[in-house]
């Protein structure tokens, strides 16, 4: 993890557990969104904005010959949605998924996520989701030659599904922890998978 990264994930949870201190209001569900609530993305409500951080792992193959081959990087994501109901939403975002050493030179992707959610609470401050949806991703390989990759650049659409819980600090604010898995166009391998898990905090404005 990189220092900005890390200061960045450091004052996430500083600014957590000050939430986490605040009171609560007495017989409210921290996780029921209020129905007047707005939000930005047209025929939703209940708006919310997050951001998280974590690490991504690339399912790809490592070339030949004596190269290394590290397929885990730091990923992060920003994100922003809204509700159609209780239980179900819209929500889109942007992923860097870092990037994958082999063959003697880098694999980056990173891309634009757009995705059904739908959620389950779990008492009233706790709630689980699932999402399926779409990522249109970008991708760039360098290589050496007679490494067995090709380089190259490439794009295009990708599945996306993932699952997650949230826990409620405040009616406003959650932390969310993430599994997600979207599939990417590589250069010379066609649609590939990589997956990423992270942890990180939502607003609900």
């Amino acid at each position: 993890m990189n220092a900005s990264l890390a200061r960045l994930a450091l004052a996430a949870a500083v600014f957590a557990c000050g939430a986490a201190s605040a009171q609560t209001v007495a017989g409210q569900p921290y996780n029921r969104a209020a129905a007047d609530r707005t939000s930005y993305i047209p025929y939703t409500t209940n708006g919310y904005v997050g951001a998280a951080i974590g690490q991504s792992k690339y399912d790809l193959s490592s070339g030949i010959g004596n190269f290394r081959f590290d397929d885990t990087d730091t990923a992060g994501k920003i994100y922003g949605g809204g509700r159609f109901n209780q239980n179900f939403g819209l929500e889109i975002g942007y992923v860097n998924m870092g990037r994958a050493d082999r063959a003697g030179g880098r694999t980056k992707a990173q891309g634009i996520d757009l995705a059904v959610v739908g959620r389950a609470p779990l008492g009233d401050r706790f709630d689980v989701f699932g999402k399926l949806g779409t990522t249109y991703g970008w991708t760039r390989t360098s290589s050496v030659a007679g490494s067995g990759v090709q380089g190259g650049k490439d794009n295009g659409f990708g599945v996306l599904y993932g699952v997650g819980a949230s826990y409620y600090f405040t009616p406003q604010l959650a932390g969310v922890i993430e599994v997600e898995s979207r599939d990417f166009h590589f250069a010379g391998t066609g649609r590939d998978s990589v997956r990423a898990t992270t942890v990180g905090l939502r607003y609900n404005y």
